[in-house]
């Protein structure tokens, strides 16, 4: 075991990250050493970096959709050997006794620790983590370009596993970036039918490769009213306040608005549409060890993966302005 881990900090909220070396103290009994292979950028990375939640405490080793190498193990770890390739994800452990633990959700656990609130990421050579949120990759699956599943891949499989969405079920996205041309890919093969919503037009073609039947221009009012009621479940990915009325206007009886993009500004919801349609909103966050595995066994069955960008991990500031500025189609991953 390193006694050295050397990483990308940001020493200060919204500052550019630095070289850092810090000491990880002894590996816990339950915790697996990983050395990290490569590193998506999620943004909520940014969203931490910059503060935006209130959670950041810096230095701040960011990274929280790393592939790498176990190199070490506790004595009590279980289901993972030195020698593994495993991925990691926004949760670095869960307290492993509450009701939802329990019962197998993790994602649910108040006292869950994130892999980069109050402790250092996958940015980094080395990074830790209790073993069951450590989870083995699949050989079927490549490694440089399945960060991201472990992120915005499980944020939006999760609640099309939880909520049961059938393969007849006629389905939204909105957004079409990082969550979103996954949950276009997800849905898709699931066998619904898919409608992206955009307010980009060139990504049109590109979002009915990635799965989409139809592609709803999400700014002409008169599109918008064409597909009312007619949506059983729309996904929203986007961390941006939207016409939300709109969405739920399109939702059909007993339809779900269901948010995983971190939207900053309350929602604003009329009462009279959810009780005269049965119509439910609601969110998430990622999902279960358990449901990951699924995740990533649905993945291999159906060749989907993340449409990549790689950078080498010291040009980590150059990739950070890359996201920032909008062009990131569809995720980034730092490479060593």
């Amino acid at each position: 075991m390193a006694d050295t881990f050397h990483a990308f900090a940001a020493l200060e909220q919204g500052k550019p990250l630095e070289s850092f070396e810090f000491d990880p103290g002894p590996l816990g009994p339950e915790q697996v050493e990983i050395r990290v292979e490569s590193c998506g950028i999620c943004h909520s990375d940014l969203s931490m970096i910059d503060n935006d939640w209130g959670n950041a405490q810096f230095p701040l080793v960011p990274g929280h959709e790393a592939i790498g190498i176990v190199e070490a193990a506790g004595d009590q770890v279980k289901g993972v050997r030195v020698g593994d390739r495993v991925g990691l994800g926004w949760f670095s452990e869960s307290c492993m006794s509450c009701q939802p633990c329990m019962s197998g959700r993790h994602n649910l656990c108040a006292d869950a620790e994130g892999t980069i609130v109050g402790r250092h990421g996958g940015f980094a050579d080395r990074v830790r983590a209790h073993w069951s949120w450590a989870i083995p990759l699949p050989s079927s699956l490549e490694a440089v370009s399945s960060g991201p599943l472990f992120c915005g891949g499980i944020t939006v499989f999760g609640p099309i596993a939880h909520f049961g969405i059938k393969p007849t079920d006629r389905v939204g996205v909105v957004g079409i970036g990082g969550l979103g041309h996954l949950a276009l890919q997800f849905l898709n093969k699931w066998g619904c039918h898919v409608t992206a919503f955009s307010s980009s037009e060139s990504k049109t073609e590109e979002a009915k490769k990635l799965g989409a039947h139809e592609v709803v221009n999400s700014r002409d009012s008169s599109a918008m009213e064409k597909i009312a009621g007619t949506l059983d479940f729309i996904l929203v990915t986007v961390n941006v306040p939207l016409d939300w009325d709109g969405y739920i206007s399109a939702l059909a009886p007993d339809g779900r608005l269901h948010f995983v993009g971190a939207v900053l500004e309350p929602v604003p919801v009329p009462v009279f549409p959810l009780i005269m349609g049965r119509k439910s909103v609601s969110g998430s966050p990622l999902g279960s060890p358990a449901t990951v595995r699924e995740m990533l066994d649905f993945c291999g069955r159906h060749e989907i993966a993340p449409q990549i960008e790689t950078f080498a991990m010291a040009d980590v500031n150059d990739a950070l302005e890359h996201l920032r500025s909008g062009k990131a189609r569809y995720r980034i991953v730092l490479t060593r």
